[in-house]
This record gives structure tokens, sequence and C-alpha cells, in this order.
């Protein structure tokens, strides 16, 4: 794994030029500050499972520090407004929850601290290198990393077995098994296409060799019609064409309701996606196992499907006990197994020491007793290294997600939308004042 992170380091390293243009707006914070002394009490905004009961397990065993937690939406569905408003506003929370794909747009836009003072390189040895990396932005660090988020494919055994259905490891594969769901059952379908959700599909770009976004010296260079995503879109669209797939809002309920009745008969995931299932589904525990995601030459290969860090916020007066309390929750044992014992998390930490614990803490009795986190390590060692996010994700995906909702037989297509989406990253980083090729 150290091997193909370091590429990715390189990567990531690359865009450091024109991210420090970007940085240079982003908050100062307070430089003097220190480890707190206490007590004091801070203010956490988050969506990720498990977050309340690390909350109540954080507050149980400390006293030095106190944590006010709100659940927030998930940050597509709404969350990334509601921490844009409160910062804007001058009322945002010490913490929030940010995934890797947006960290560099909230950098941008000045909304959160840099926190090099109080994540130390001592903290950060914690960590594997290509997590921090992911968070290391203009020379800067500007989030605490929790999880990586390795693609995953998530399918129900009994209905398999019915069905006398092979796992697929192609996306050939994938396409013939679901043309024989639908024929062995109507109203049955393998997957899910999410309308609403871009993050989906660009793992899918991301995992066949897509690179959207790359900075090179001063200039942003914007690609969504090389022949990675091509292949992608042309997949996709052509599963949607013939039928082969449902498209549901991703978590609605009528995709929840679709897995409960056994008309949708697998999901493509993440690692957190096994206790989402478990969380959504519990009457059907037993029934789902878990598979590497579909490749296209069948040799083992992962985009990345979210992954989230915490940030402070930029008006933050305890950036020190904000940082220490992400700490505890992405850097100790206590922390990792108060996530994931409540039930509903299964998080691949993105440090490695932690990912024992976090496998002995997760009840895998859902899953049959199956070692998932076994088949997660495995897909997080094979996450393609070239993928690096820019600075205009809310735009992009918003844009293809706009697209993505218009998408009608003999219509708008998939393809229409990615170009959307380029479009739009284009015009926004050029109103930006920034140079741009693509």
């Amino acid at each position: 794994m150290t091997r193909t992170w370091s590429r990715t380091s390189r990567v990531i390293a690359g865009t450091a030029t024109a991210l420090a243009v970007l940085t240079a707006c982003g908050g100062g914070g307070d430089d003097t500050a220190s480890k707190p002394n206490g007590p004091v009490t801070i203010t956490f905004w988050g969506w990720a499972k498990g977050s309340k009961d690390v909350v109540d397990a954080f507050n149980a065993s400390h006293t030095d520090i106190q944590v006010k937690f709100e659940e927030i939406p998930s940050g597509t569905a709404g969350g990334y407004a509601k921490i844009s408003n409160a910062v804007k506003a001058g009322n945002a929370p010490d913490l929030v929850s940010i995934e890797y794909a947006s960290l560099p747009e909230f950098v941008s836009s000045g909304a959160l601290q840099d926190i090099g003072d109080q994540f130390t390189e001592a903290d950060r040895a914690k960590l594997l290198p290509q997590s921090v990396e992911l968070t290391t932005l203009g020379g800067k660090s500007w989030a605490v990393p929790f999880d990586a988020a390795p693609q995953a494919f998530f399918y129900r055994k009994d209905l398999f077995a019915r069905y006398k259905l092979q796992v697929p490891t192609t996306w050939d594969a994938f396409k013939k098994t679901a043309e024989q769901v639908k024929k062995a059952d109507a109203k049955a379908r393998l997957a899910t296409f999410f309308p609403d959700d871009p993050t989906t599909f660009e793992a899918m770009a991301w995992q066949a060799g897509a690179q959207w976004f790359k900075a090179e010296d001063d200039t942003w260079k914007i690609d969504t019609a090389d022949p990675a995503t091509t292949k992608v879109t042309s997949y996709w669209q052509g599963l949607l064409d013939a039928d082969l797939v449902h498209k549901d809002a991703s978590f609605s309920p009528e995709w929840v309701g679709s897995l409960k009745n056994g008309t949708t008969i697998g999901y493509l995931g993440a690692s957190w996606g096994a206790g989402v299932l478990k969380g959504n589904v519990p009457e059907l525990s037993g029934k789902w196992a878990v598979a590497p995601v579909p490749t296209w030459d069948g040799k083992p290969a992962s985009g990345m499907l979210g992954g989230t860090s915490f940030a402070v916020t930029k008006d933050s007066r305890q950036k020190a006990a904000a940082v220490a309390f992400a700490e505890w929750m992405s850097t100790t044992e206590e922390g990792v197994k108060a996530r994931i014992a409540s039930g509903t998390s299964s998080a691949f930490p993105a440090a490695a020491s932690l990912r024992p614990v976090a496998k002995k803490a997760f009840d895998a009795g859902y899953y049959g007793g199956q070692d998932i986190y076994a088949l997660f390590e495995s897909a997080g060692a094979s996450i393609n290294p070239h993928w690096s996010w820019g600075p205009t994700t809310g735009t992009t995906n918003n844009a293809i997600k706009d697209g993505f909702g218009k998408i009608a037989q003999g219509g708008p297509s998939i393809a229409d939308a990615v170009k959307a989406g380029h479009d739009a990253t284009v015009a926004e980083l050029t109103k930006r004042g920034l140079k741009v090729e693509g």
C-alpha cells in the first residue's frame, strides 16, 4: 500500500503551486493557541454514522473539553450549504466534517483555519502519509483525516444463490449478471444508478483511470472527456437504456424499500456502506455479503467514494480544543471503538494501526461473519493513485447532479451531465481569475 500511495503523494504535491494561490485567503486563526487547559465547550457538526456515540463517549471521559453535537444532512444533501451559510453569517460551529473532495473548496473560500500549529508532526505520524497529504494544501494543514473509503460491492448472497448468479469481477460480467437478474425477476435489478449523487459516478471514473483535475504550475487543467470517463459514461448509459439498473435517489425510501423487498439485490458503495446497510435493513442480517468492486480488466482497482476529515472553521476561538477532539476521534482506540461499536458505522480508519480495532469493534454477524475489513484493506491498496480534487467540487457536482436529474430515454444523457459539470467548473475557475485549460 505504501508504494501505491507514494505515487498519490507526488500527484498531490504537484498541485501545491496552484493551491497556494487559493489558500492565500484561508483563515489564519490564532497561531499562538496552545493545547487547552479547560474546561471549554466546543460545537461540532457532522453526519457520519456513529458521530453521536463518539461525542457521548468523549464527553463521558473528558472534563477539560465538552462537545455539543448537531447532526446535519450529509454534505451533498445540504450539509455543506449549511456550513457555508453559517460561516458567512459568523455563527459556524468550531469543528465540521468535510469530505476530502470538498476540502479544497472550503479552503479556497477562506472558511477554515490552518491547524498546523496544533496538528503537529507527532500527531501526523499516527496517520498514513497519504491521508495527511489529502488534507495538506498549499503547504498548510487544514484538517484531521479520519478514514479512507475504497469502493466495494454489496450483494444479497441468498438471492444470488436463488438466481444461480456468480459474483461479477469485471464490468462486462456485471452487465451480464444484471441481464440475468432482470430475466429471473422482471421487477428486480442488480444495482442502482443514483441521480442525486455524482460522487458515486466520480468514483467509477476515478477507478477507471480518469484524472479530471490537474494543477500544473499556475494552471488548472480540466478533462472530463478522457477515454476513461467516456468509457464509464457509455457503460452506465447503456445500463440505463437497457433498463438493467434502477434509478433512485441514494438512501431514499424508494431505494431502501427496494432493498427490503428484494427488488434491488446489489449496492455499489464504499467501505462505509457496510454500516449503511446494517442500519437501514437490519432485518436482512445474514443475507448480505461484500465483494471487491468489479473492474475493467479483472485486476484489483478502486476509486474512493467519500472519506471524512475534521476541520476547524475560521472564526472558532477554540482551535486547540477542536483539534484535540478531532484527533481523539481519529487516532485513539477509544474514539474508533465508540464509533463502530454503535453498530451503524463500518468506518475504515486512515490510521492503519486502528484497523484491527475497527475490525474487532464491528459486529460482522450481519455479513455472516465475513472478514469485511480484510476486503477493505485490499481495496484500499488498489485505489487508483492518479486522481486529485479541484477547488470547485460543489460547482462541479451541482451541475452534474442537475444533469443526472434530467436523464431520460432519448433525452438528456449522462454525457450531457458530465459536460455540464465540466463547463460549470471552467466557468467558475475563470470567474475566480485562475488560468484554466480544458
